[in-house]
């Protein structure tokens, strides 16, 4: 359900584009799309190196955390991908994020204080979310999204500064100034959803790897308590791969301006899930 709801949001974000495009700038939508692409084809092809740069994270070296390893390898045979790198951010937050183009580039990453906090059985759980995302490909994912989300960015500023090429409609000045407002907003928009349905379907797919839904679950309880009250120094544009929001949950309404889902959801999802396994009815 959470991968069609990811198709979903990405055919109504296409079909974006194609009006945005065809209402303000009908004759350079290609233009728009092919630098949109280009830009985040870059942006996918070195995503690893950026990201690990940024957080100034650093390899595992042989021979240590072997515990961590040992899990890690575990699940990587359990969702038939190849390995990933193993690096180590500095930070008292416990958090974890995954990156990398593909399996084959797939890199994990924990926090200093993920590694404090969390019992062996919620790191596992922690590692076989992190480790859904490059088997679901959610980098891919992202960056398609980012690239029609930028695109669409694109054709409305451009249309809005030559008027969108309606000036000859009954209202299109108008028009073009109103798309040109919304359509990035709703742009941006469609793509959060998607971000959070890939953070449902790692946890779903994380939960099956592992086979205990209530590890990550478990998990999730805790790092929401710290990640309200620890610091973590990281850039806002890195904040979406983490397994929960560095920089606090939000509230209200604005979880649609969220990458996260909020935590409660994803917590009573995961205990949903194993009593479903358990084959026990919740009670209401």
């Amino acid at each position: 359900m959470n991968q069609l709801k990811s198709i979903l949001l990405l055919g109504i974000l296409t079909a974006l584009l194609v009006g945005v495009g065809g209402y303000l700038a009908p004759n350079s939508l290609p233009i728009f799309l092919g630098l949109a692409l280009l830009m985040n084809l870059g942006a996918w092809f070195f995503s690893d190196k950026m990201v690990l740069a940024m957080n100034h994270a650093q390899p595992v070296p042989e021979g240590q955390l072997p515990h961590l390893r040992r899990a890690v390898e575990q699940i990587a045979a359990n969702a038939n991908i190849p390995m990933p790198r193993l690096y180590m951010m500095p930070g008292a937050q416990p958090n974890a994020f995954a990156t990398g183009r593909n399996p084959e580039h797939g890199v994990v990453c924990v926090t200093e204080g993920i590694l404090r906090l969390l019992d062996e059985r919620e790191l596992k759980g922690v590692l076989a979310h992190e480790m859904s995302h490059i088997r679901n490909r959610d980098v891919l994912v992202a960056s398609i999204a980012a690239a029609i989300a930028s695109a669409i960015t694109y054709i409305a500023h451009i249309g809005l500064f030559f008027g969108g090429g309606s000036r000859d409609r009954e209202g299109g000045g108008a028009g073009a100034l109103l798309m040109a407002i919304l359509a990035p907003i709703g742009a941006t928009l469609v793509q959060l959803g998607i971000s959070r349905q890939r953070e449902f379907l790692a946890d779903a797919t994380g939960a099956q790897l592992c086979n205990d839904p209530l590890a990550l679950a478990s998990a999730l309880q805790k790092l929401q308590a710290f990640s309200q009250r620890v610091p973590l120094q990281t850039a806002p544009a890195t904040a979406s791969l983490f397994i929960v929001n560095p920089f606090g949950s939000m509230k209200s309404f604005l979880n649609l301006f969220s990458t996260h889902p909020p935590l409660e959801e994803r917590i009573r999802r995961l205990q949903q899930m194993a009593s479903d396994l358990r084959g026990v009815v919740p009670q209401h």
